[in-house]
């Protein structure tokens, strides 16, 4: 009866017309009912765009001393030609498998004509960038107090073996425009990653040239942060190279600069270095801060100064998402204890899954737990429960 009357109201039949009742009854069919609402009146479908996620990795200082490049010269047989490339074999695959990994290079790239140094000053072999590449990085952060020890001609010669190698950097530039904030999508979303350094070891930038490093200053990177999110930045990222060596606790002055910058809302998340031993990670203002990652490949002397603890580094893993409406969460950090080989040709060692082995010697086995418990003291609380 329902459909009649709608069928009726729409300029159907009438009522009394017996006609279309026979043709009904014989057909057993009702009248087809047309809908009078407009299209354009119709409640749209609504579509919630999808959460999108990914995947970050980030290690400690890459600090090249003499011994290194020696063993790298070695891994080639040949005078004079390097290949680093080896030493990252064992935590390839992990560094690799994360959608975006930033390193931490300390130390400028020789510029031509210029003999490789150690300390105090440093320059490194132009190969120790593509040997960075191999492992899977996709981009540094280089403002270090060693980023000027070549000054500017050896910025220039690392940022070009950079690009040569299609790698990112944060940290020093060649021209002016290069050390403001630059935004990178990686899996949909927007990225920005700088990178500051407490110091020059002295060194003075060229009065016409205060761009070439970027130096820590709250101000200075709470603005840089501001003008990323203006950019179209959804996600930010600082590295700070800030600290004490050797000193494994967070010291008042990385403490007061944390709570600076992250008061600002502007940063979603802090990764550090320069004390070259693993330092703690906390939340400060609701940011997670890694304080110290270590070094990821060194030679320091395991005496006096610096300790065992110099060779143990980390890779932590961090993954993050942006909702719909843009508000990011970052999950707490994923830590992969790491250790510098240096009898076996300075390899970047996994900790767990050199555990892991049912082949080690009790020596090999006494050592890897040995750092494995210094890196515990520190990160506990984040290391990966699985090799």
């Amino acid at each position: 009866m329902a459909l009649l009357v709608a069928a009726a109201a729409c300029g159907g039949v009438a009522a009394g017309d017996t006609g279309d009742d026979d043709t009904m009854a014989l057909t057993g069919e009702l009248p087809a009912v047309v809908s009078t609402v407009p299209p354009s009146t119709l409640p749209p479908t609504t579509t919630i765009p999808p959460v999108r996620t990914m995947s970050l990795a980030f290690s400690g200082d890459v600090l090249i001393h003499t011994p290194i490049w020696e063993e790298a010269e070695r891994y080639t047989g040949v005078k004079d030609s390097y290949d680093f490339s080896p030493m990252w074999n064992d935590v390839r695959g992990l560094v690799s498998s994360v959608d975006l990994a930033i390193c931490h290079l300390e130390v400028p790239i020789a510029p031509p004509g210029q003999e490789f140094l150690s300390f105090p000053l440093y320059a490194s072999p132009k190969e120790l960038i593509a040997g960075i590449a191999s492992a899977g990085y996709d981009r540094c952060s280089i403002a270090s107090n060693h980023a000027y020890d070549m000054r500017g001609e050896g910025i220039d010669t690392t940022l070009a073996m950079f690009e040569q190698s299609g790698m990112g950097w944060a940290g020093t530039a060649r021209n002016p425009a290069e050390i403001e904030p630059r935004v990178t999508e990686v899996k949909g979303i927007k990225v920005a990653h700088l990178s500051y350094t407490w110091s020059l070891n002295g060194l003075r930038l060229p009065a016409d040239e205060p761009w070439r490093v970027a130096l820590i200053d709250s101000a200075r990177i709470i603005a840089d942060c501001k003008k990323a999110r203006e950019m179209g930045a959804e996600v930010v990222i600082v590295s700070m190279h800030w600290g004490t060596e050797p000193v494994a606790n967070v010291t008042p002055y990385q403490k007061k600069i944390a709570e600076e910058i992250t008061a600002s809302g502007e940063i979603d998340l802090i990764v550090g270095h320069h004390s070259h031993v693993v330092q703690p990670i906390q939340q400060v203002n609701g940011v997670w801060t890694v304080f110290g990652m270590g070094n990821s490949l060194s030679s320091h002397p395991t005496r006096e100064f610096f300790t065992d603890a110099s060779q143990d580094g980390v890779v932590v893993v961090v993954n993050l998402s942006v909702a719909a409406d843009g508000t990011v969460t970052v999950d707490a950090p994923i830590v992969h204890p790491t250790w510098v080989d240096k009898r076996n040709g300075y390899v970047i060692r996994d900790v767990l899954q050199q555990l892991a082995r049912t082949d080690l010697s009790s020596s090999q086995r006494t050592t890897y737990e040995a750092s494995l418990k210094r890196t515990t003291k520190m990160m506990g609380d984040y290391i990966s429960p699985t090799a």
